[in-house]
């Protein structure tokens, strides 16, 4: 059960930026991102929350094989949270999940991030 949780809330993103508003851009950022990290993706869901809202926010899951990726936009606010939780049983994926959200914020280039890391489950998990 050991894993490593990253989260980031971003300020000041430019909310011209397609993937603030578009779901399949932010898709595509998503998928050119988990390729590039060397995580696996296997199952996704993007939404516009007001699909007639062309200004609306975006959010989207993948699904890895590693655990998850989660991205919400809030153009209005030119803000964007990331979530990304890899499962480290096995083999160490803390690079790869430090890799891919360093890829989302670049390609978001925030003014602001403030970044959190959380070992997770390392107390609760069984010596082996």
């Amino acid at each position: 059960m050991q894993g490593l949780h990253l989260t980031a809330d971003l300020g000041g993103v430019d909310a011209s930026l397609a993937p603030m508003r578009d779901a399949g851009a932010l898709a595509a950022l998503c998928h050119a991102a988990v390729a590039q990290s060397g995580l696996t993706g296997v199952a996704e869901l993007f939404h516009r929350f007001a699909p007639d809202d062309p200004q609306s926010g975006v959010t989207g899951v993948v699904l890895l094989a590693e655990s998850h990726l989660a991205v919400h936009t809030w153009p209005e606010l030119g803000g964007v949270t990331l979530d990304v939780y890899v499962c480290n049983y096995g083999t160490d994926n803390s690079a790869k999940a430090e890799a891919l959200l360093d890829a989302l914020l670049k390609a978001f280039a925030p003014r602001d991030a403030e970044v959190q890391r959380l070992s997770r489950a390392a107390a609760a998990t069984p010596a082996v």
